[in-house]
């Protein structure tokens, strides 16, 4: 038997307001950012994660091949910057950097948030920014709101302060959605707005 093909418009993506973006007080501004486009917010969690499950969310996602290659792009780093890696190989760089970021999720409150929607991961990632803040598009989240840099980060030898974290795609996000939230945290609900979204003939608009 064919399996059932998903309808686009129930695509999910992850997103976390890092303490950062919750001492900020930008969570208001984050979310209505993603309401307006016409995601649908689908589970909501406020929360403080323990360290351990901040490294289970890098690391399952990922594994040992991303640690691999987040420690390959760190001592490239280095290099051009005419330095080497105090780190003996790749892995043991992307372990340290995983701490680092572990650290940093766990350090406050965060909202866990899972947003639905038409290529919900390319537009939150798109309305989110890069990852370095002051390469960020202004119009972005993260462009607009905060100012940190990946020289300021390695100086102080910390976690680049982004704001947030999103799933980066389908896959990785399907990963992650089952750390955060228990299938009975995620509601499903009609939104008036999804016949203008996605009703194929908009029947639902005149009396």
């Amino acid at each position: 038997m064919a399996e059932e093909k998903v309808h686009p418009k129930k695509e999910r993506t992850l997103v976390i307001i890092k303490p950062d973006g919750v001492q900020r007080t930008l969570i208001g501004e984050i979310i209505k950012r993603y309401e307006r486009v016409g995601l649908k917010m689908i589970a909501l969690k406020m929360m403080i994660p323990t360290e351990e499950m901040a490294v289970k969310h890098y690391y399952e996602v990922g594994g040992d091949a991303w640690l691999e290659e987040v420690g390959r792009k760190a001592a490239a780093s280095y290099e051009k910057k005419g330095m080497k890696s105090p780190f003996a190989t790749f892995k043991d760089n992307g372990i340290a950097i995983m701490n680092a970021n572990a650290k940093y999720l766990s350090s406050g409150p965060v909202i866990a948030m899972i947003w639905e929607g038409n290529q919900a991961v390319a537009l939150v990632r798109k309305i989110t920014g890069g990852t370095e803040p002051l390469s960020s598009d202004m119009g972005t989240i993260r462009g607009d709101f905060t100012l940190d840099t990946y020289q300021m980060a390695d100086v102080d030898q910390r976690s680049i302060r982004n704001l947030i974290h999103a799933s980066g795609l389908v896959e990785e996000a399907e990963k992650e959605i089952p750390i955060w939230f228990n299938e009975g945290e995620i509601l499903s609900y009609r939104l008036i707005q999804d016949e203008i979204l996605y009703d194929v003939n908009l029947d639902g608009i005149l009396e």
